[in-house]
């Protein structure tokens, strides 16, 4: 059954209502990646992530505008974008919660080309990320991140998340 709102609610509903709209739409699960000036590593776990264009190749994420990832990100102009595969919701879980250890509980490498840690035990895929411009709207900053390279791994399906739980791909592949 549908429901039908008639009367303008208040802002606080308006913001419930789109939260639990949006529990309803799985989505990926990515660990954004930087490191900031002296060469610290930072990440976050985002589920705000999107293609915006093949060319020039651009993905957009979404950061919380007080996080030290985000700060270290804008320091250095450049971010890698983690996605997880579906044995990765320990990772995901870790870097969700900012422990401050989570990069010594997990395995990681940042080679010369790389714009942030690959977790490369934890992904499907990675893509390393020049900042191409930002906005900020309410507590977040959109970050547009032209990509310069992309790693896959073959033979790993990704992680869902959605309804407030993480979840397994169970449809099949198309065929190439």
């Amino acid at each position: 059954m549908t429901e039908l709102i008639t009367t303008r609610p208040a802002e606080a509903s308006v913001s419930e209502g789109l939260r639990a709209m949006m529990r309803g739409f799985p989505t990926g699960v990515a660990v954004v990646t930087g490191t900031d000036t002296a060469g610290q590593p930072w990440g976050m776990t985002c589920s705000s992530v999107c293609s915006v264009t093949l060319e020039p190749p651009t993905l957009l994420v979404c950061l919380r505008a007080a996080s030290p990832t985000l700060a270290a990100i804008l320091a250095r102009g450049v971010f890698a974008v983690n996605l997880l595969h579906e044995d990765a919701r320990a990772t995901a879980e870790l870097f969700a919660a900012g422990d401050p250890d989570r990069f010594v509980r997990v395995g990681w490498e940042l080679d010369a080309d790389a714009a942030g840690p690959h977790l490369w035990d934890d992904i499907h895929a990675v893509a390393d990320c020049r900042i191409g411009m930002t906005q900020q709207v309410g507590d977040h900053v959109a970050v547009f991140g032209e990509v310069f390279r992309v790693r896959r791994q073959e033979g790993c399906r990704p992680l869902l998340y959605g309804m407030r739980t993480y979840g397994r791909w169970f449809g099949t592949e198309p065929a190439v």
